[in-house]
């Protein structure tokens, strides 16, 4: 997994547009049996390969 710490919200954020992009027809960069869009983005938050990043403000930068 990424070093990055992500919030639960983004996480949930990250992890619910990942799964909308694979339903939508996206490629999956993962090797899975899961056709479930949903898993499949919970198995790619887990191994970091999400294409997609967060930008925070400085002031959120814990």
């Amino acid at each position: 997994m990424k070093s990055e710490m992500y919030t639960r919200y983004e996480r949930a954020r990250i992890v619910g547009a990942r799964a909308l992009q694979i339903f939508m027809g996206a490629p999956v960069f993962v090797n899975t049996e899961s056709i479930d869009p949903l898993e499949i983005a919970l198995e790619e938050m887990n191994l970091g390969v999400i294409p997609i990043t967060v930008k925070r403000n400085k002031r959120d930068i814990r």
